[in-house]
């Protein structure tokens, strides 16, 4: 029996749902540990020890993770020799390699993530004691060196994949393929955030033990290894454990690692499908397997952020620009393709074949936050938001044990593809989203806010309360009440005895912008502007960078009132979009909509207009949700589609012939 199970996880899963404002500083060596953004961001987030969630559409979501998801996939983990595979690597236990993907190790990794960002919430010693017996056995699979790559240590002549070369079977031999690097960026994230839940350096020592090993390894000093990863994500593992450590041969393993992709001197190329075609600095259009992408992308503003570096930092603009233009689907998914988990070409945004990846999803969300807290510009929030509300959490079921790989914008009740169908399921053969979910979810209340010289931004909208300290020992609380995403009235108080800018919010919709592009549109312009109360006094406040900005003396428990109006949108897509030519879609705030066969009988003949008149209900189903309805229709928010049984369903709508 695996050492966690003497501790009884049903019971402790029972016990570990948060109180999202339980205040835990971590210690380490008896000193705070502050864990600050570097200062070449001029932004941080609110961590998420400091934002108590008390909403009624996130938070069930994220109970529903912490309370059944986490549950269940250590389970499946279990079930499917992930844990096995540490003790047979260290020798405690006989056996081969069990599971079918090199980087099966990262699963068990996430889930410790997404665990540790719970404990930053609120202490739960249960908890701590389960995560511990993982880490304990993460330690016996890891090498005298420090190497762990548990399927290499078992049987290095016989990889999970069929697809992972072996010629001698040594380390870092089919870095292409073999997602060594890949496991120790994982391995690097999870530690850096377990470090911070619980200032232990358990998890944290078995990351840099690993990270020395590679900075002995790679790099461009004779006697080391020229080449780089496969797949990315060790670079900004990397950079957290510097960040932590304050060792320079952390960032600089990570620059080596982005410079030298596209460096044919350096090592025999990977090609586009990992973004290794030409030098990072030169790649101005996403191309290849999209969460590499994004990953590396995500680091690469890291290195323009922390190292004041403006090459790595325009061609990170460029890549968002070209991404947020032509390749973003109106969900925010990303990936056109099957073929390579890929991007396609430039405007190619099919819908029944979308692959859409729930992880691509999570790392632009990683992104386009390092991004913020560069610039401080609310469409990148604007695509957050999109995404969250859309295609990220499409790819968990309301139930929390079923999921989507992919997630298309249509579906024909029949179409099969890889790692998905129409209908969700229970695991997959490679279950990185699942995993992948699990460490994103519980941190969604640190994208609530952010701070910097003197502001606070609020980003995103939810009921909660934020105790926010600033720079010269100034301490903000502000409380949310709102129903958003229902409704778009938001009603705060801000607790404060000081001068003081705070940055609200507007939504892209609500500015009738779709996207921070011309990807997509509203046919229907919305005339009601956004308003700002304060103390029952309209405001004509300043709009910078899409935010309503007020400076001002605040005092204890002044109101704050926020209107955004909210009415059926339809959107229309580019016309170099041949796939939505002919076609529109619903939005209402900032939720997108899509009809499912289940609602309506007559699902083939569905069609709209451009001057229909819609009804907005809240129903009692699907946990509750607005639907949207007129005479020939019903439409559902796309990210509770699938929940109801195998059918058919369409984002984007034909319309209406004359």
């Amino acid at each position: 029996m695996m050492i966690f199970k003497k501790l009884k996880i049903s019971i402790f899963f029972s016990l570990v749902f948060i109180c999202f404002n339980c205040k835990q500083e971590p210690k380490v060596d008896g000193q705070k540990e502050k864990y600050k953004t570097e200062k070449g961001y001029t932004i941080e987030p609110v961590d998420i020890q400091h934002v108590k969630l008390s909403d009624e559409f996130w938070l069930p979501i994220i109970k529903r993770v912490q309370e059944k998801t986490i549950e269940y996939a250590i389970a499946k983990c279990e079930e499917e020799g992930r844990l096995d595979n540490f003790l047979v690597a260290g020798g405690d236990r006989e056996g081969e390699v069990k599971g079918e993907m090199p980087f099966d190790d990262t699963d068990v990794y996430k889930i410790i993530e997404g665990a540790s960002n719970s404990l930053i919430s609120a202490k739960n010693a249960t908890l701590e004691k389960v995560l511990d017996s993982l880490i304990d056995i993460i330690k016996v699979g890891q090498e005298k060196d420090g190497y762990l790559t548990t399927w290499r240590t078992i049987n290095p002549a016989k990889p999970p994949a069929p697809w992972v070369e072996v010629k001698e079977g040594k380390r870092w031999e089919s870095l292409a393929a073999s997602h060594e690097l890949y496991n120790a960026g994982h391995l690097y994230e999870a530690a850096a955030i377990h470090f911070k839940a619980t200032g232990k350096k358990n998890f944290l020592n078995i990351a840099l033990k690993n990270a020395d090993l590679m900075v002995e390894t790679f790099g461009s000093e004779e006697g080391k290894i020229h080449t780089v990863p496969g797949h990315q994500i060790i670079e900004t593992g990397l950079i957290k454990l510097y960040q932590i450590t304050g060792k320079e041969d952390y960032i600089k393993l990570a620059k080596y690692f982005l410079d030298n992709r596209g460096n044919s001197e350096n090592h025999e190329l990977f090609g586009s499908y990992s973004q290794d075609h030409i030098p990072v600095v030169q790649q101005d259009e996403v191309v290849g397997h999209a969460v590499r992408a994004v990953y590396m992308y995500a680091a690469m503003t890291d290195i323009a952020a922390l190292q004041d570096d403006s090459s790595y930092e325009a061609a990170v603009n460029d890549l968002w620009d070209n991404m947020v233009s032509k390749k973003m689907y109106i969900t925010g998914g990303l990936g056109a393709r099957h073929d390579g988990e890929s991007f396609g070409e430039n405007y190619e945004l099919p819908n029944l074949t979308a692959y859409s990846e729930t992880c691509a999803a999570i790392g632009s969300v990683y992104w386009n936050h390092k991004l913020h807290n560069l610039y401080g510009d609310t469409k990148y929030f604007d695509v957050i938001e999109r995404t969250l509300y859309n295609g990220l959490i499409s790819g968990l079921s309301l139930d929390g044990i079923n999921f989507f790989y992919p997630n298309a914008l249509e579906s024909d009740g029949e179409y099969k593809f890889n790692r998905g169908s129409c209908t969700r399921q229970a695991w997959f053969d490679c279950s990185c989203c699942p995993t992948n979910v699990i460490r994103f979810v519980p941190s969604i209340p640190g994208l609530m806010y952010s701070k910097g010289n003197n502001t606070v931004y609020v980003n995103l909208y939810a009921s909660n309360t934020a105790t926010i300290n600033l720079n010269d020992d100034k301490e903000i609380k502000v409380t949310q009440q709102t129903s958003y995403p229902w409704d778009g009235t938001v009603k705060m108080t801000v607790d404060a005895k000081s001068e003081t800018t705070i940055k609200f919010r507007i939504p892209g919709w609500s500015r009738n912008k779709v996207t921070p592009s011309d990807l997509y549109a509203y046919v229907n312009k919305m005339d009601n502007q956004p308003e700002l109360i304060i103390n029952g006094n309209k405001v004509d406040a300043k709009i910078n960078n899409g935010y309503f900005e007020v400076t001002r003396e605040w005092s204890n428990s002044d109101s704050v009132e926020i209107y955004f109006p909210m009415e059926v949108r339809i959107v229309k897509a580019n016309d170099k979009v041949e796939e939505d030519k002919g076609k529109r879609s619903l939005e209402y705030g900032p939720l997108v909509y899509a009809v499912e066969e289940i609602d309506n009988l007559s699902f083939n003949e569905i069609s709209i207009s451009e001057n229909e008149e819609f009804k907005v209900q809240n129903e009692d189903i699907l946990k509750g949700i607005n639907t949207i309805s007129n005479q020939k229709f019903k439409a559902i928010p796309y990210y509770a589609w699938s929940n109801r049984g195998v059918g058919k369903m369409k984002v984007w709508l034909p319309i209406t012939k004359d």
